[in-house]
């Protein structure tokens, strides 16, 4: 490895903010650590890892008084190094097929972990998502908002570069007005 790629990597390890998660089981990870607390589960990643397009579904609170507005494009995924954006959801619709088969296989799938976890103190807005299903009565939205203990549910979609299980990718989110008030939380396939 030649000195110049060595120290990119160094840099990039830098600056990434130290993401502290625990592995709930079950495929859900939940982070504290920032003013947006968050779950992801991933058991519909880690089932279909082999789809062109991955989902993920995101439960986001606050961990202060405060209220934050997370817009689509402030969700972003890290994965070896490399910063990855949404696709829009024509580009989802146009190019994956799988949105409904996605959304049976997670509510078929066991939430024992998300429930038991802290992210059972918030109240969930319902009839929203980034990624609307048009076989249901849900709403595209382009930014959920968080206060108190109203908290933001979505489905998350990243394109599929290449997962691989055992694989670790960390999901950060930022509010639109704010940067500094943000979340993070690490991923791994199983």
């Amino acid at each position: 490895m030649n000195i110049a790629v060595s120290a990119l990597i160094c840099l990039w390890a830098a600056v990434l903010p130290p993401v502290q998660t625990l592995d709930l089981g079950q495929g859900v990870f939940y982070s504290d650590q920032g003013d947006v607390v968050m779950a992801v589960d991933a058991v519909v990643a880690n089932r279909k890892i082999d789809k062109p397009y991955v989902m993920f579904m995101l439960y986001m609170g606050t961990s202060a008084n405060v209220s934050i507005k997370i817009k689509r494009e402030d969700v972003t995924m890290i994965y070896n190094g490399q910063e990855f954006k949404m696709p829009t959801v024509k580009e989802l619709n146009s190019s994956y097929n799988g949105g409904q088969n996605d959304w049976t296989l997670y509510e078929r799938s066991g939430k024992e972990s998300l429930i038991l976890s802290k992210m059972r103190y918030w109240r969930y807005q319902v009839g929203t998502d980034f990624f609307p299903l048009l076989s249901r009565d849900i709403m595209a939205v382009g930014e959920g908002s968080m206060t108190g203990d109203l908290g933001f549910r979505t489905r998350l979609y990243f394109k599929n570069p290449g997962f691989k299980k055992g694989d670790e990718i960390i999901i950060q989110v930022k509010d639109h007005s704010n940067p500094e008030a943000s979340g993070s939380c690490a991923v791994k396939f199983e």
